[in-house]
């Protein structure tokens, strides 16, 4: 019998892929001349796609280009612009200031750098359409929507694309969303049968109805992810810790006999060779350390236990 840390865990199926669903909102007009593939992997500062044989640059941001932003622009969107060129290595931290968020003579200058590395007139202004933002540093293209030869119209939907990094989604059902939380440690069964570690980056607090119930999306970061492969889409089992109990007596599950009168009880092996019967209460039952909480009177942690089979 020992003292220590129990945790109760739920199996649920998962689903593999990739976090995050972004669309790229064409601002460009002309003829589409280049398109990346589905699959492919794109990097910030790298050509997305092109427009009259122009490229259009993948940035990283949260702010949706709007408009064209040159020397004296200020806001937003020039700050996301001053931390990319930095990021990129356009400008030192010393040069431009990443959390400023005003358009400057360095601004103008890394700019042009950028222009010149991806082919563009370099003007030091990036034009409406030259660009466009993106929450990932780095994308997998998921769709292409446009086609080759098609008019590049304002505001339409080019392509659509993940981050390359690795997420599973669990579908919980809603009655258990107060059991887990953000930082809890899951392991992840994969289709191959292997095993990897995971935590939740997040518990979504919107439930939505399904086939099998009303449920929230659980979203579960691989501590490991190139230990998931490249499989999107793919189905996995989730086993999530539901409640944990610290400092408790524990005996593995199978020592538990069956009383006639109802209940449980344990074995217990004295120091003279004596055994003896000792009624129990059961309390949570950790099935992947196949054990079980147990109290009573008589019981103590480093008491040998009779467990048949064994």
């Amino acid at each position: 019998m020992t003292r220590g840390t129990l945790s109760a865990r739920t199996m649920e199926n998962g689903t593999l892929g990739y976090a995050g669903d972004y669309q790229v909102v064409n601002k460009a007009g002309g003829t589409i001349t280049g398109l990346p593939s589905v699959g492919q992997t794109i990097g910030q500062g790298k050509v997305l796609y092109r427009v009259d044989g122009k490229p259009v640059v993948l940035l990283r941001g949260d702010v949706p280009v709007y408009r064209s932003l040159s020397w004296g622009s200020q806001g937003a969107d020039v700050r996301q612009l001053n931390t990319a060129l930095v990021k990129l290595g356009y400008a030192t931290d010393n040069q431009i200031d990443p959390g400023s968020d005003h358009f400057g003579r360095q601004t103008y200058y890394a700019v042009k750098e950028l222009q010149d590395a991806v082919g563009l007139a370099e003007t030091g202004s990036l034009a409406l359409g030259q660009a466009v933002f993106v929450p990932a540093g780095r994308i997998r293209i998921t769709e292409v929507v446009a086609v080759p030869g098609g008019m590049a119209a304002a505001g339409s939907v080019v392509l659509r694309a993940s981050s390359t990094a690795r997420e599973v989604t669990v579908a919980l059902n809603a009655s258990r969303q107060s059991q887990v939380a953000a930082g809890d440690k899951v392991t992840i069964t994969l289709p191959n049968g292997k095993t990897t570690a995971g935590v939740v980056s997040s518990v979504g607090k919107v439930a939505v109805k399904a086939d099998s119930g009303t449920t929230v999306d659980v979203r579960i970061r691989p501590l490991k992810p190139q230990a998931t492969g490249r499989l999107d889409q793919a189905p996995v089992q989730v086993s999530i810790v539901t409640d944990t109990v610290r400092d408790v007596l524990s005996v593995p599950v199978n020592a538990l006999l069956a009383l006639a009168g109802g209940g449980y009880a344990v074995e217990v092996v004295e120091a003279t060779d004596r055994h003896e019967l000792i009624p129990v209460k059961t309390g949570l039952f950790d099935d992947s350390a196949g054990k079980v909480e147990v109290s009573g009177d008589g019981l103590a942690a480093g008491q040998d236990i009779v467990v048949p089979g064994t």
